[in-house]
């Protein structure tokens, strides 16, 4: 099988492979990312955006990991050798993304009563999108697991757990996407 092609910000490339950020936070890779690759002028909620959703990729195709142990904030990430099945194609990132940027955010809207409902619309509509992924995520692996204990019975005993684990996690997020669509809805029909 031909191995997928899979873009990423040559900048993030370079810290994903110093020794230095094999364990990583957001924040810890957003401010290296920045100091590296020279963000003058950029929002760091921006950046940290940009960041989180490259990092969400990598975690989606096996190249990061989560850390098992769950935080608020600050969650531990852990780099992992380049899947095979990958062929990273490197790219200028940053620096073509004008979302980043403080001047070019998002266009002003008029001073009616959709400019107080469109902020929170926006922000729902981009958190139902990073819970879809994670629960996505979190389905695939139960699946795996589950495919696992089918396929090997003698793991039951050792698998069984993170398979528990993993569906009451997709679980609860489809929970959270449920509540979330349910108010995007609301806001929309306002």
């Amino acid at each position: 099988m031909k191995p997928a092609t899979f873009k990423l910000d040559r900048c993030l490339y370079a810290l994903l492979q110093d020794g230095d950020l094999q364990r990583f936070t957001i924040r810890q890779l957003r401010d290296a990312y920045a100091s590296k690759s020279g963000c003058v002028g950029f929002s760091t909620s921006g950046l940290w955006r940009y960041v989180y959703d490259q990092v969400t990729r990598l975690k989606r195709v096996g190249w990061v990991r989560l850390d098992p142990a769950r935080r608020r904030r600050d969650q531990l990430y852990f780099v992992e050798a380049i899947p095979d099945s990958l062929n990273v194609d490197l790219v200028d990132g940053h620096s073509s993304r004008t979302e980043l940027s403080t001047t070019e955010q998002t266009p002003e809207l008029s001073a009616d009563s959709t400019t107080s409902i469109s902020k929170p619309v926006l922000r729902l509509q981009a958190l139902a999108k990073e819970i879809r992924l994670d629960m996505l995520s979190s389905v695939g692996e139960a699946e795996r697991f589950k495919q696992l204990i089918a396929e090997m019975p003698q793991l039951k005993a050792q698998v069984e757990d993170d398979y528990v684990a993993a569906r009451d996690r997709s679980s609860r997020l489809l929970g959270h996407l449920r509540a979330v669509e349910k108010t995007l809805k609301l806001l929309v029909k306002e």
